[in-house]
């Protein structure tokens, strides 16, 4: 992968906790992806980080003070510009009702702590794989958009050199086309 696609697809991974160990702790884990690592101490911190940047992914602590991970996992889903963001929550409760919560208010992921950190680093890796892949097709699209309204100048400014009879005979021809 080129310099330049990497920086592209290079969208960070936002921690959230309010713990400063665990902000260490997943740092140490994932600082070897050389991705950029994006530190929020609350939900309102996270709120306001991902509306200034792209994020590949937010892994986000459910027990907080203020703004739990549940309600900042809400408010992520609810923006037109975050909702398609994956979420992994990270909590130390082994509670399944929390694990059900979560992925009912839209997780992705669901890992207790302490987390394996050979685990988190995988999926924390899928997803930004996933992120790469979905920037590269958004570059296609709008490199075949693009493409296509270049075609549409090109045709328009041929019909403009035909003659009326030319015309005809074109209206003609798509009408044909259109009918098989």
């Amino acid at each position: 992968m080129n310099a330049e696609a990497r920086t592209d697809d290079s969208a960070g991974i936002l921690l959230v906790d309010d713990m400063e160990d665990n902000l260490i702790a997943l740092e140490a884990v994932l600082g070897s992806l050389n991705e950029p690592l994006v530190r929020a101490r609350s939900g309102e911190e996270a709120m306001k980080a991902l509306l200034r940047r792209r994020f590949a992914l937010v892994l986000l602590d459910v027990r907080m003070p203020g703004m739990d991970g549940f309600e900042t996992a809400a408010n992520i889903k609810r923006l037109d510009q975050t909702k398609d963001v994956p979420i992994i929550f990270l909590t130390g409760t082994d509670d399944s009702g929390y694990a059900f919560r979560g992925y009912a208010t839209g997780a992705a992921d669901y890992l207790t702590k302490p987390f394996d950190p050979w685990v988190l680093r995988a999926k924390v890796s899928v997803f930004l794989d996933l992120h790469r892949k979905n920037r590269q097709l958004e570059r296609l699209l709008a490199r075949q958009q693009s493409d296509y309204q270049e075609v549409g100048k090109r045709l328009a400014a041929l019909e403009d050199e035909l003659t009326d009879a030319q015309r005809t005979q074109v209206k003609e021809l798509r009408r044909l086309l259109e009918k098989r």
